[in-house]
């Protein structure tokens, strides 16, 4: 088969590169990661050769897959880390079998974070005219950037390209289409817009796949006062925001009597008892006190009938996660302390979430290895959550293969009292954990995904699959900058 995307076979299906979610500056791969890279493609066209196979052919395969992986493991073991790594026998890089058997699944999976650009939203009416916004993006090259439009590249990172990363590219059963920090003004999606992704799913009779957010910053006028109409209007399952993002540049606590216990009370009141927050990933020291959770565990336990989703865990990206500290009060155990804290154990109303989190320690299997196990082992392994912070890092099956794959080593496991991660255990965070705070019945919602159109067309499209293999957020500082610059200093 002849790929659109990739012919020469040159992108690795398992990302390991700078990738940012436009929440913080893209950090560059070290050695060790670069190393990785560079001998998974080594190794791949070896075997492809051996096989008789185009490279492209063996990479778009399981086997290319565990030979991605594989090679991150002697990469990292050459650096001396071994907490984490991804358990594949040898064999699975030439016997299609036996890596599909390790890097398939059947697992329900529940993707609670995800965002998407509007190709031809409201906020291109204060771009110059002339200017490319985003055009210096990896995906802004696609056969769906072809067109009469200047701007038709935009595509390539709009709704059409999500639905096909997300539920046709990964095993992802059901997403939620989060949104960003911004002004009432500025948003770069709003939530009529998002509404409109979901009818794209709604046209294979997949409305059920995904569910929508909606934002609020309780330290802007009128965004309290808004939330009726978010839920009356587009029937939100949950609500989005962030404690560090004001509209002068200051947050809020959760604990501010004026504007988080006022937004609290009001997600109570409505009905609505879920609430998403972006925790950590600061921007830069811009109100970073605020990106911490110590107002988490106070709040959680005042609104024990609200469920908490603290994405990203309260991680920072550039900082290395080891065994809990609770001297730290950032990062990981700042989530953990705040819990702990508050004698909210396991099975509590505080959830830990991944986004990014898991796509950034994919390139670190210790800080991986740590993170796992203690949020597991403090939080309980019923309150860790998928997701993925698609589609700013492309499809996110890698990221689903590489956690399928991944295992705390014995060792870390003795030492710290980490648990081991069995398939139980990941099928739980893939999905079936999520099930609770969405109030989902998991009988129900597999039955209506089973048939459903969109499942009928992935079958179709499997034989024929031409995943792109690209991330799409900014790997570089100018990326970023002008990501920023594009989204009025707000990105996903």
């Amino acid at each position: 088969m002849t790929s659109l995307h990739d012919p020469d076979g040159i992108r690795l299906p398992i990302k390991i590169d700078a990738t940012s979610n436009g929440e913080y500056l893209p950090i560059p791969l070290d050695h060790y990661a670069q190393l990785a890279n560079g001998l998974a493609l080594e190794a791949a066209t070896e075997q492809a050769g051996r096989l008789g196979k185009s490279r492209r052919d063996f990479l778009v395969s399981a086997c290319g897959a565990a030979t991605t992986l594989l090679a991150f493991n002697a990469a990292q073991a050459a650096a001396g880390r071994t907490g984490g790594w991804y358990a594949l026998a040898p064999e699975t890089a030439m016997e299609e079998d036996a890596a599909a058997a390790a890097l398939g699944g059947d697992e329900f999976i529940f993707d609670v974070q995800g965002h998407f650009v509007n190709p031809k939203g409201a906020w291109l009416e204060n771009v110059p005219e002339g200017a490319k916004p985003l055009s210096g993006m990896p995906a802004a090259s696609c056969p769906l950037a072809e067109g009469p439009s200047p701007r038709a590249y935009l595509q390539c990172l709009g709704p059409e390209a999500f639905v096909k990363d997300v539920f046709m590219d990964s095993d992802t059963d059901i997403m939620v289409l989060s949104f960003v920090p911004s002004s009432r003004e500025g948003e770069p999606l709003t939530i009529e817009e998002a509404a409109a992704t979901r009818e794209i799913v709604a046209q294979l009779e997949g409305t059920h796949r995904l569910l929508l957010h909606g934002r609020v910053n309780p330290n802007q006028a009128g965004d309290i006062e808004d939330m009726r109409r978010l839920k009356e209007g587009f029937g939100i399952s949950a609500w989005k925001t962030y404690t560090q993002w004001g509209p002068e540049g200051k947050g809020f606590y959760f604990t501010d009597e004026d504007t988080g216990i006022r937004f609290l009370e009001q997600a109570r009141s409505l009905e609505v008892p879920v609430v998403a927050v972006h925790k950590g990933i600061p921007f830069g020291q811009r109100s970073y006190e605020h990106s911490l959770c110590t107002d988490i565990g106070p709040a959680a336990r005042q609104f024990p009938d609200l469920s908490f989703l603290i994405y990203h865990s309260g991680f920072i990206p550039g900082q290395a996660e080891g065994p809990y500290d609770p001297k730290r009060n950032e990062g990981i155990d700042g989530l953990i302390k705040t819990v702990l804290d508050n004698d909210l154990g396991h099975g509590s109303n505080v959830y830990a979430e991944l986004g990014s989190t898991w796509r950034y320690l994919m390139r670190d299997p210790d800080s991986a290895a740590h993170t796992l196990g203690k949020l597991i082992k403090y939080l309980g392994e019923d309150n860790v959550l998928w997701g993925t912070d698609s589609i700013w890092y492309g499809s996110p099956q890698d990221q689903i293969q590489a956690f399928r794959a991944f295992q705390i080593s014995e060792a870390l496991q003795e030492q710290q009292g980490y648990p081991a991660l069995t398939p139980e255990i990941k099928a739980k965070i893939f999905g079936l954990n999520a099930l609770k705070p969405y109030n989902i019945e998991r009988t129900a919602i597999q039955k209506k995904i089973r048939h459903d159109a969109v499942e009928v067309a992935r079958l179709a499209y499997q034989p024929m699959a031409d995943p792109h293999f690209q991330t799409l957020g900014p790997k570089t500082r100018r990326d970023f900058l002008n990501l920023m610059r594009w989204t009025g200093g707000n990105a996903a």
